[in-house]
């Protein structure tokens, strides 16, 4: 039901919060009261002269009559909804409920929307207790001193006669085991506090590298343009980052460098984003337009400005499964220590090497959009005989696309199995904490 189609609910709405009666509004605007009775049952469409005439006498801009709620609310009405269709959820009548409640909306759309805020919290918390070498290695530190300090105690409280020399110095040992105890709770609750994404993120090689591809937006100007002095531009780019503290960490952002300069030399940024003015973001369609391989493809939309290509998002993993790196994609959740879900196309791609993969997936659990997923694993190394490829998969995440060769209905997935609500996934590793979701 659209927009003006309900504008006699909204009228007979106002005239009631008005405590007028039907006969009345319609003398008053002139007209019968068995038309102004189809008007507010939606039989009779309105508008012009008379619309004007109803709003006058109800004392409400016509606005509030002929267009009731905005499109955000009605927007955010549906996104709560999400999949919940076969939970009699009555999306066809949204409109008319936005436009006759809007406090009742706006308070749903705002209820749902702290939901998905709790729910990645949850995710990221959960990861953390689970997972994170650095609070694990904390609690261990708080516990060994905990345990000298008690060791410390009995001796002074068990040994009756104890020399002057000795009991001072277990009272130095005490003092100073409470003075690291306390630099240590300390700096335990402060990690604790810290918001996911800040600096108390960054305890590896790996999350140096994030946090420096973040920080640039994971594009580079400077590396687009060739003038034949490729490896002194990633130097000169490395020598003014201040995020990349590690030998292991420069090590790794300059590979990357390196592959994102050679990958723009094969597919220059302006002609790209010609294609993509005409085409659109079709990987595949890109990669034999430009003749490139479609793994370079795939790196090159995931580094373009979010005004080039719209929104992505890139997952690489090597052949053991580990992420190696991971552009983040709002309607995706990656588990950051946790095992991510074996039901990847990622990790589906990896078993059939440059067979490439497009399919709609959604994550269970999370009120969220589907996305579409281009995914495709490729050799890094010279194949030799009797050995094992040396195998990279990469995973695009763009905005839902549902075109012909698209499966109808998105393929649920999972974020990771501790947290993953599926009960019936043949891949779970170990049981989920949660039951019925979030």
């Amino acid at each position: 039901m659209t927009g003006s189609s309900i504008a006699g609910s909204r009228i007979r709405d106002r005239r009631q919060l008005a405590g007028m009666r039907q006969t009345d509004l319609a003398r008053e605007v002139g007209i019968s009261a068995s038309y102004l009775n189809l008007i507010e049952h939606n039989r009779r469409r309105i508008g012009g002269k008379l619309l004007l005439r109803i709003a006058g006498v109800l004392d409400v801009d016509p606005s509030v009559i002929s267009e009731g709620a905005e499109a955000t609310l009605v927007a955010g009405l549906r996104e709560a909804a999400g999949d919940q269709e076969s939970r009699g959820v009555e999306l066809d009548s949204v409109e008319e409920f936005a436009g006759r409640f809007p406090g009742w909306a706006q308070l749903l759309t705002d209820t749902h929307r702290r939901n998905v805020e709790l729910e990645r919290s949850v995710e990221s918390l959960t990861d953390r207790l689970a997972h994170d070498p650095h609070l694990a290695e904390s609690l261990h530190e708080v516990l060994s001193v905990v345990t000298a300090i008690r060791s410390t105690a009995s001796i002074l409280a068990d040994t009756r006669s104890l020399e002057a020399e000795w009991q001072a110095r277990f009272h130095r040992n005490i003092n100073e085991d409470s003075q690291r105890l306390a630099e240590g709770a300390e700096s335990l609750v402060r990690y604790l506090d810290a918001a996911p994404g800040t600096e108390a993120d960054i305890k590896s090689p790996q999350d140096e590298v994030d946090a420096f591809l973040d920080a640039h937006g994971y594009h580079f100007p400077s590396l687009e343009a060739p003038d034949g002095k490729d490896e002194e531009r990633v130097d000169q780019l490395l020598a003014k980052d201040r995020l990349l503290k590690s030998a292991p960490a420069l090590k790794i952002a300059h590979d990357i460098l390196n592959r994102y300069q050679a990958d723009a030399g094969r597919v220059p940024l302006k002609p790209l984003i010609s294609a993509i003015a005409v085409s659109g973001v079709d990987p595949a369609e890109l990669a034999m337009h430009f003749g490139v391989d479609l793994p370079c493809m795939l790196r090159r939309l995931a580094m373009l400005p979010s005004e080039a290509a719209g929104p992505t998002g890139l997952l690489v993993c090597d052949a053991s499964g580990t992420l190696i790196m991971h552009k983040p994609f709002d309607d995706f959740a990656v588990s950051r220590m946790a095992g991510a879900c074996p039901a990847w196309p990622l990790f589906r791609a990896l078993a059939q090497p440059q067979i490439p993969f497009c399919l709609r997936i959604r994550q269970a659990g999370r009120a969220v959009e589907p996305v579409t997923a281009v995914a495709v694993a490729e050799p890094v190394a010279a194949a030799r005989y009797n050995s094992a490829p040396i195998l990279r998969s990469y995973m695009l995440l763009m905005p839902d696309r549902q075109g012909h060769d698209m499966a109808q209905e998105p393929e649920e997935v999972g974020t990771s199995c501790r947290i993953c609500p599926r009960g019936d996934c043949a891949a779970r590793r170990e049981p989920s904490i949660t039951q019925d979701g979030f």
